[in-house]
């Protein structure tokens, strides 16, 4: 660790933040002696370049930040790394034809802009390759304590040790402790392996910590820069869920992320509204079609309206294109739709495998009652029985409904509490790393799992 302005910074996010800013200011820079080969010494220099290619070069590491990429969450596939990677200087391009159109003077001349944004995807691709390999080095990564025993910190330390781009190596843990394992025993054999392996950073995975948490130790050990840290925030980046399971309220209350200010909420008011009504215009020739389709299947009406709970435990009600028959629910109250459904109706098989039938959300996300992207809304009746059920449930509200969500691209259809349990744990994390660059992830993996039928009940 390196500490910079009282604050404590890994080596190996400044080599990755130091080498990705040194590599675009250089493909800029290239780009503009390619373009004007000779005149780039008084386009640098008196025409304002070198402020131009430093501005640019900010504007990568300014969106590259926005997109989480140099943060600590890890992507379970090295793809969601590199799509974000990718959209940095997607962003950037769209940002520079309006420039280009609006104020043509302010760019650099003849594309140079275009072959600079060209080298940096390139640069940024070609970084990323040589840091995952350098990161394996042992100068870049960082060494871990697990404090902690049972099944819990098991998991944790099978992850650590199996997911090497994490830049972790297991210095040790609280199994190898000989003997009892009481506070004296782990805290002595915890200060033992700081002072010979130099571990930066310890992980409390204990489930009891009464009479066994070396607290002051720990403490000690923070006052001198190493970091501690709940199992909780390695198990959401391992699995992208964060467990309930042993979740302490106060992790939720000082844990890093969970973005409510109101601008960010604005903006993605504002990209759920603008995603709807693109949507909205694509299946708009296919809506005569449905309805029809459903017409001529059964009797009853087009649309089904169901109540649901919405942000702030608000009830709304939902619309979708029916797709049970019109007394699916008569005899049994409100129920999970199961495998191979009796209820269903055969256009409805297809509504459901297609995800048609959720067109009508649209109109719930332009009126505010839903968000684009967000944890599914849930029955009032199922609310109740799962809020009792599942600690936390109730944190679902805490942000809108959306059409699709991060539990919906992770995990299968859900009929049970377990399901319901575990699409709660794919929730949480998407509410506390709520951002652009996750919602436009799933909407992306949404359209994949739609045209390959993924999921749909």
């Amino acid at each position: 660790m390196i500490r910079l302005f009282s604050i404590y910074y890994p080596i190996r996010t400044l080599v990755l933040l130091g080498g990705e800013a040194l590599l675009v200011w250089t493909s800029f820079l290239g780009a503009t002696l390619w373009r004007h080969p000779e005149d780039s010494y008084v386009l640098l220099n008196y025409e304002g370049g070198h402020f131009k290619i430093l501005v640019g070069t900010i504007a990568v590491l300014v969106f590259s930040h926005l997109f989480d990429l140099y943060g600590q969450a890890q992507w379970n596939a090295r793809g969601e790394l590199y799509f974000r990677l990718l959209m940095v200087p997607g962003i950037l391009a769209l940002l520079t034809a309006v420039v280009a159109y609006v104020f043509p003077r302010v760019l650099i001349g003849n594309n140079t802009m275009v072959l600079g944004l060209l080298l940096v995807t390139a640069a940024l691709f070609t970084w990323r390759l040589v840091y995952a390999w350098l990161a394996q080095s042992s100068y870049l990564r960082e060494r871990v304590y697990v404090l902690g025993v049972g099944e819990r910190a098991q998991r944790l330390l099978n992850g650590l040790r199996t997911r090497a781009e994490l830049g972790v190596q297991v210095a040790g843990w609280s199994g190898n402790v000989e003997g009892a394992l009481t506070r004296e025993a782990i805290g002595a054999h915890l200060v033992e392996l700081i002072r010979e392996h130099r571990v930066h950073r310890v992980i409390v995975a204990m489930e009891d910590r009464r009479g066994t948490l070396p607290v002051m130790e720990m403490l000690q050990l923070r006052l001198s820069g190493v970091t501690i840290e709940e199992a909780t925030s390695w198990l959401e980046k391992i699995s992208g869920k964060i467990e309930v399971d042993n979740l302490y309220p106060s992790w939720l209350i000082f844990a890093e992320g969970f973005r409510f200010s109101a601008s960010f909420m604005l903006l993605r008011r504002l990209f759920s509204i603008l995603a709807s009504a693109i949507l909205l215009l694509l299946v708009l020739p296919v809506i005569p079609l449905v309805i029809l389709a459903i017409k001529l299947d059964s009797e009853g009406p087009i649309l089904y309206r169901q109540k649901r709970i919405g942000l702030g435990n608000k009830v709304f009600y939902c619309y979708k294109f029916r797709t049970m028959r019109r007394d699916a629910e008569s005899d049994t109250g409100p129920t999970w739709a199961g495998d191979d459904d009796p209820r269903i109706t055969r256009v409805g098989h297809f509504l459901r495998k297609s995800r048609l039938d959720e067109i009508p959300q649209l109109w719930c996300v332009v009126k505010g009652d839903m968000a684009f992207v967000g944890p599914r809304p849930e029955r009032p009746e199922f609310v109740d029985m799962l809020s009792k059920a599942i600690r936390y449930y109730p944190v679902r509200s805490a942000v809108r409904p959306g059409i699709t969500g991060w539990a919906q691209v992770k995990y299968k259809y859900g009929n049970t509490v377990e399901d319901s349990k575990e699409k709660l744990q794919y929730d949480l994390y998407y509410i506390k790393n709520m951002s652009l660059g996750l919602d436009l992830m799933i909407m992306f993996q949404t359209i994949k799992i739609v045209l390959l039928g993924r999921g749909a009940q």
